[in-house]
């Protein structure tokens, strides 16, 4: 809820905010920032992602979303492909303002079934497998 205070949305009116918590207990909030060019908006879950990242914060046991939303929003595409690579164990609680002590709880796992990953790691695995 503090988070969503920070947001800049001065498009879409629509603030969001995202807290993530580490395994050490710390905690890395977000806000969503909006830019009159649309495509260069973050979206509150990738703006506390990467300040965590950033920070050295790699074991992420859950991120909380809250907004003005009916049953709270839902992760875009592109937060939920990030949480996925580097939060893919992460609960996931998203909560509407208006009623933050009703969250709904998912794994990264349940909101990204099948997700994209480095074809690369994939490959190293299998050529490791099949030389061992």
């Amino acid at each position: 809820m503090q988070a969503r205070a920070r947001a800049v949305a001065p498009y879409s009116g629509f603030p969001v905010g995202a807290a993530l918590l580490a395994r050490s207990g710390q905690i890395v909030s977000g806000a969503n920032v909006e830019s009159v060019s649309y495509g260069l908006t973050c979206c509150a879950e990738r703006v506390a992602l990467f300040k965590a990242l950033t920070d050295g914060v790699r074991d992420i046991q859950a991120i909380a979303v809250v907004a003005r939303y009916r049953h709270g929003p839902t992760p875009c595409g592109a937060c939920r492909q990030l949480l996925m690579e580097f939060a893919p164990e992460a609960l996931v609680l998203l909560a509407d303002s208006a009623r933050p002590k009703h969250y709904r709880q998912y794994s990264v796992k349940e909101l990204l079934p099948e997700s994209f990953s480095d074809w690369r790691s994939k490959a190293k695995r299998r050529r490791a497998a099949s030389e061992g």
